[in-house]
Formats: structure tokens, C-alpha cells, sequence
């Protein structure tokens, strides 16, 4: 056993989680005050939203005296402070550095912070669908874009004034078109990759909708589908 294995012990532990519930505690203070909230004013917000958190709970965690701090509190105090959970773990700009696990070294807050969303890529780690579904958020929004750009050429080319003004306008609306078919293309390879590996493709927008195929019904004779 290494010196460093005897010295690990519990007591080691504490010290990591205490600076991640101190980071929450200060940004939770700090915000609330921003907003020019009382602890009560907070306490009622997190009630509203469905998920108590009395008034004297979060006084011990701003000063440090609470024991515990359960992910569900997180995710509903930054909902109340009308901001994200990871900002309140990893307040950038207001802690200059922080520890992502136990026995590990500060490290600057927005580093950590990356990490800890997966803005940064670590050796080893799985994203799992994380990338997928980003390419297929691009994917969604190049389409929309192109879709609404052909409409603007298509409504060019019907007002244009002369032929020269006309060819540009079709020009412009195949050169659309085809952005959109491709990327539709590509989305609905996209979402059958994903089908495929058991998951559930994110919904689709009402202009978008053909890039699905339709269902097939299940068992049925061509008699029974007229």
C-alpha cells in the first residue's frame, strides 16, 4: 500500500464535496441577492415549481451548516434563479478554481466546467448519443433555414419584374432545394441509426415531417389497407 492509499481515507473525501456544496451554496446566495430575493422568496419559488425547499434549508446551506445536498435541490434551485444546475456546481468567473473528483488537484472553474458538460473531449470517456443528437440538432436547423430560404426564392421568381431578375430567383430556390433534400437525407439515415441502437430520435418540427417514413401497418392484407 502507498503512502498515498493511507493518507485516502474518509476523511479526505469531505474536503472535495464540501468546496462542491460550498460552490453551489455561494452561487445560490449570490444570485439570490442579485435578484433581490430573501431566502423565503427563494423557498417559495422552489415550491411553486413543485419541489419544497423550506426557507431554513437553504439558510444552512448558504452558511455551510447543511449536511447534505441532493442533485433534485440542485436542479431545482437553478430552475428558481432561473439558470442551469452546472453553473451553480461550477460558478464561472466567481470561483477561480475547483476539483472535479476527490484526491485531484484545483483546476481552473471553466475547465472543469467543460469537462463536466462535454464542451471539452477527455481520452476514454463516452459521449454516448450526446453527438448524435447534436448533429442532428445541425442537421434540423440547416434544413429549416434552407426550407425558408426557398420560400423567399420561390416567391422571388413569381414577383420578379424581368427574366434576368427571374433565372437568379430559380437559381436561387434550386440551390435550396437541394440543401434541404440533403439534409433531410441525412436526417433520416440519422434517426434509423438511432432506432437501430434502441433509442429514441429527438421530435421532429410539423415542416420536417416527411423526413420519416410513414409506418407500415403491421399484418395487413392489400384488401384490408384500401
Amino acid at each position: 500500500m502507498t503512502q498515498r492509499d493511507v493518507d485516502a481515507d474518509e476523511d479526505d473525501f469531505p474536503e472535495w464535496a464540501d468546496r462542491i456544496k460550498a460552490n453551489v451554496a455561494g452561487e445560490v446566495r449570490r444570485r439570490r441577492k442579485e435578484m433581490g430575493w430573501s431566502a423565503q422568496d427563494l423557498a417559495d419559488q422552489c415550491e411553486r415549481l413543485g419541489h419544497p425547499i423550506p426557507r431554513n434549508v437553504i439558510a444552512n446551506m448558504e452558511s455551510g451548516r447543511r449536511a447534505n445536498l441532493p442533485l433534485v435541490d440542485v436542479m431545482v434551485l437553478a430552475a428558481a434563479l432561473e439558470t442551469y444546475p452546472v453553473c451553480l456546481i461550477f460558478p464561472v468567473g466567481y470561483v477561480e478554481q475547483t476539483q472535479e473528483l476527490p484526491f485531484q488537484g484545483l483546476i481552473p472553474t471553466w475547465d472543469a466546467l467543460r469537462r463536466f458538460t462535454g464542451e471539452q473531449e477527455m481520452p476514454m470517456y463516452d459521449a454516448g448519443l450526446v453527438p448524435d443528437f447534436e448533429h442532428h440538432a445541425s442537421l434540423v436547423q440547416t434544413a429549416l433555414a434552407a426550407l425558408e430560404e426557398e420560400e423567399r426564392a420561390r416567391f422571388a421568381a413569381k414577383t420578379a419584374t424581368s427574366r434576368a431578375q427571374q433565372e437568379e430567383a430559380e437559381r436561387k430556390r434550386t440551390k435550396y432545394s437541394d440543401q434541404v433534400i440533403s439534409a433531410k437525407y441525412t436526417l433520416r439515415h440519422l434517426r434509423r441509426e438511432l432506432r437501430e441502437d434502441g433509442a429514441t430520435p429527438p421530435s421532429l418540427p410539423p415542416a420536417l415531417g416527411d423526413v420519416d417514413p410513414p409506418e407500415e401497418e403491421p399484418d395487413t392484407t392489400p384488401e384490408e389497407r384500401l
